[in-house]
Parts: structure tokens; C-alpha cells; sequence
């Protein structure tokens, strides 16, 4: 099952990682304060498709090519996995273990990621297992 997720094209050091993923739309957000990044005039969020096999060796490349002067994150999920990707560091999150949620979500406060924005999963609802 492929995996569907958003990179944020300023949030790439090494560009040339959007090459490896499918680009399915791109979307530019004027940045506004409740970002914080104020470095930053607009964002271009691209939603991108990958395939299950090559999930694993992106989310790597992903990691080695964000921002390493800012904390930034990429992510991206299929129905049962969710590949939340930090600078040297990805998780790889059972979408049922809120606990690895909680510990995705920790390290990314932990960064100075603003905590609205590592909202990954709040909360486990049976409706969606």
C-alpha cells in the first residue's frame, strides 16, 4: 500500500529528493507568524506519493536532506504506518501505538517544533483501527 504524505520544498537543504517521490500537487502558503519561521516569506507544500518499496530508503534521503540549520519535519502515512521524518532521525509509527505517537511527538517539541504543528495523531479513536 503506497503512502501519501506532504514535504515542505524550504524545509530541503538537498532538493533533489523531491525527484524520488511522485508529486501529486503543489500548493505555496504565505507564511504567517503561527508558523515561526520568520526566515521564510512563503511555503511549498508539495503532497507527493510513494511507493511502499521505496518508502524506508526515502524517508532516509528525506532525513539527510532537511534543513540542518532549522528543525523541520516531513511525514508520510498509508493505512496502517506512518513514516514521520526529523533531521537524522525517522520513526516508523504503527498508526494504533499512540505511544509512538507520543514519543514522535516529544522529540519534535524537543527540537523547538512549535507543538501545533507535531499534532501528529492526538488520540487513538476505534473508528479509525
Amino acid at each position: 500500500m503506497d503512502y501519501q504524505g506532504t514535504i515542505i520544498e524550504e524545509s530541503l537543504t538537498n532538493k533533489k529528493v523531491l525527484q524520488l517521490v511522485e508529486i501529486l500537487s503543489t500548493k505555496v502558503e504565505r507564511v504567517t507568524e503561527k508558523h515561526k519561521t520568520p526566515w521564510l516569506k512563503q511555503w511549498t507544500l508539495h503532497k507527493v506519493l510513494i511507493s511502499t518499496d521505496k518508502a524506508e530508503s526515502i524517508a532516509e534521503d528525506i532525513s539527510r536532506s532537511l534543513d540542518d540549520e532549522h528543525s523541520w519535519y516531513a511525514d508520510f502515512k498509508n493505512k496502517t504506518h506512518h513514516y514521520i521524518i526529523f533531521r537524522d532521525k525517522v520513526f516508523f509509527i504503527d498508526r494504533n501505538s499512540k505511544e509512538q505517537y507520543d514519543e514522535a511527538k516529544k522529540y519534535g517539541i524537543s527540537l523547538g517544533i512549535p507543538t501545533y504543528q507535531v499534532d501528529f495523531h492526538p488520540e487513538i479513536k476505534e473508528w479509525e483501527r
